[in-house]
């Protein structure tokens, strides 16, 4: 049921309910205008409640049988919302939770021992995904990549697709609405003090009406924040490819289609929005264009890029105010500093049988191709937020150009989120040697 449904569903009984308690506070029997008003009320929710399942049980019938039936634009002129959305759980992937799912077995059910002929027509339910839980930090995208994946090609391939961590350092959040409102820090002031206790029980002027005397008020003074109002709308990453249909009945093959290629490619696609999306039409927009982040200039006079990031660090905890968690910077950046060496010719760092994780200057460094090269961060991550309105929704059908005549389907699949910054001083653009 529609949220919005619900709540005209919930307002018709509230009518009903009020009418009701007022003639029980009076100690009375409903009049029979009430009573027709009682009825009127109760026999609008009913319709609005049956009207409701029958527009579910129809979607529901509509994923079940395919026949290439277009399922119906929603309210917002978009193709149809899933009738409920999922919740993976630890260590699915996406593509096997859609393997695993009703709407996927349903529509194996729909044609003879689960095999798409050649004049089958497909169109499946849509499946989605409202909140993933992914391998060991549940913000990030650890278990989009399946650890193994049978069928097509691995999922683990490095050629098919670069790591994903930009997503896991930010605040990971949810949103049912298509806007999100929130509070932007732009500074503070801090006029903490030591106050001397009060001498007398009245307010003590300056003698001309003007300020109170602190020290002989025992007034304390006044801190607050900068701020202003942020609104940013939520986006749409989608993409599709085909595929036989034979390889539709293949649970294996399809989980690797969505998990190799369109899952992880719409959270590659969304990891380079975040860094560098412009804010324009359909972007994000990223760290790259938000105004108010600090900047930390390439070395110079003597210095390298080890001072440089060093003083992105203190920048981040003296003018942001935060606790810096994380650098992030190219691959191709990390090796030059990885391989920088002393004028003795030893790795500054532990050389090639390191062991420890990635630190740079007691933090962590994530390694990531959506920063551009000669470009560091650092930053208290936590400030930005990502809203997931639906982290995954796959959909397959065959009504696609001439699809139907040549045995193939399109898989889609898209994401939806919003994403903002809180405290733009917590975030240090480098720039590197």
């Amino acid at each position: 049921m529609r949220e919005s449904t619900r709540k005209l569903i919930l307002a018709e009984l509230e009518k009903a309910r009020v009418i009701a308690a007022k003639a029980n506070g009076e100690d009375r029997d409903l009049t029979t205008e009430e009573r027709g008003q009682v009825m009127a009320f109760t026999e609008k929710a009913n319709e609005l409640k049956k009207q409701s399942d029958e527009a579910a049980a129809a979607l529901k019938s509509l994923g079940d049988l395919g026949g290439g039936i277009e399922i119906a634009p929603d309210d917002d002129g978009d193709k149809a919302a899933p009738s409920q959305y999922h919740r993976v759980t630890r260590g699915k992937s996406v593509g096997q939770a859609f393997v695993d799912s009703a709407e996927y077995k349903a529509m194996l059910k729909s044609v003879p021992d689960g095999r798409f002929g050649e004049q089958t027509r497909v169109q499946s339910a849509p499946f989605g995904v409202k909140s993933l839980l992914t391998g060991v930090d549940d913000s990030g995208a650890g278990s989009l990549l399946s650890p193994q994946s049978l069928g097509l090609i691995p999922a683990e391939d490095p050629f098919l697709s670069r790591p994903l961590t930009i997503r896991s350092l930010f605040t990971a959040g949810t949103t049912t609405t298509d806007t999100v409102d929130y509070v932007r820090i732009l500074g503070q002031t801090n006029n903490a003090a030591p106050v001397a206790e009060a001498t007398s029980a009245g307010k003590i002027g300056d003698g001309t009406g003007g300020t109170v005397t602190a020290v002989a008020g025992g007034l304390k003074p006044e801190s607050g924040f900068t701020t202003e109002k942020q609104t940013t709308n939520v986006k749409t990453i989608a993409s599709w490819m085909p595929a036989t249909k034979r390889a539709l009945s293949d649970a294996a093959q399809v989980r690797t289609l969505i998990d190799s290629f369109l899952r992880t490619g719409l959270e590659e696609e969304f990891e380079d929005q975040l860094i560098g999306g412009d804010g324009s039409g359909e972007n994000f927009l990223g760290l790259n264009n938000t105004s108010g982040v600090q900047t930390q200039a390439a070395p110079a006079g003597g210095e390298d890029n080890f001072t440089v990031t060093r003083r992105a660090r203190r920048k981040v905890k003296i003018g942001g105010r935060a606790i810096p968690t994380a650098y992030a910077m190219n691959p191709i950046d990390w090796e030059n500093i990885e391989l920088a060496r002393n004028v003795d010719g030893n790795f500054y760092g532990g050389g090639p049988f390191a062991t420890t994780p990635n630190t740079l200057w007691g933090l962590p460094v994530v390694e990531s191709e959506a920063v551009p090269v000669k470009t560091a961060w650092c930053a208290a991550w936590r400030m930005g937020v990502i809203w997931d309105r639906e982290q995954a929704s796959v959909q397959a059908s065959d009504n696609v150009n001439d699809y139907f005549i040549r045995n193939l389907v399109a898989i889609l699949a898209e994401m939806r989120a919003a994403f903002g910054i809180l405290r733009p001083a917590a975030f240090c653009k480098i720039t590197l040697a």
